[in-house]
């Protein structure tokens, strides 16, 4: 039962990553045809993958950090 979770987790994550590819194919296609036409939708697209890819890091950077003070508080009272 344990190596079935893992199995269709794995399985999960494989087709989840299928989707994603095909999603940034077409997020491509727009970017590029839109600056052939002079706009600046791509500066605008960047912008919003790099505040995509900072929130996650924040967030479990902060968790991290929480962790750490918890685990070095209880170190030192006992």
């Amino acid at each position: 039962m344990k190596y079935l979770k893992h199995i269709m987790l794995l399985v999960g994550f494989s087709l989840n990553a299928l989707v994603t590819f095909s999603q940034c194919a077409m997020c491509k296609a727009v970017v590029e045809s839109e600056l052939e036409g002079g706009g600046s939708a791509g500066k605008g697209i960047n912008d919003g993958i790099m505040y995509l890819m900072v929130i996650p890091y924040l967030l479990i950077g902060g968790v991290g950090y929480f962790i750490f003070r918890h685990y070095q508080k209880n170190k030192t009272t006992t």
